[in-house]
């Protein structure tokens, strides 16, 4: 990005990034991690609630971006007990909250969007 005549980027956690959109992209970028995102918004779920909420996601791919939300610190994962079956449950941490405006901001446009150009139809 050109700031002031000069080509600048930022850094973060030694990653660079080229512009502001390219950073928040980082975090929430793919078919999935927004949808996670958005369904822990209200609170705490465990695995197979997840799972529920969003059937077209494999478990596996889930697994995977459950693990890249925590990585990236947006998500806390907490086990409750010492042997199997264990119970996991996730949640967002303070700094996935401070994303949640930019989800809803998202989730707005595709509302909006599906309400022009689409058809809300019920799931049997």
């Amino acid at each position: 990005m050109i700031i002031d005549g000069k080509q600048k980027v930022y850094l973060i956690k030694d990653k660079t990034y080229h512009c502001g959109t390219s950073v928040t992209m980082n975090f929430i970028g793919g078919k999935w991690k927004c949808i996670i995102l958005w369904y822990l918004r209200n609170g705490t779920l465990r695995f197979s609630e997840l799972k529920k909420l969003i059937p077209d996601i494999t478990e596996k791919m889930l697994s995977i971006q459950l693990k890249a939300l925590q990585k990236d610190e947006l998500i806390l994962r907490k086990v409750y007990g010492n042997k199997p079956p264990l119970r996991t449950q996730y949640s967002l941490t303070k700094f996935g909250e401070s994303l949640m405006p930019v989800v809803q901001s998202i989730t707005n446009w595709g509302i909006h969007l599906g309400e022009i150009d689409g058809e809300l139809i019920e799931v049997i």
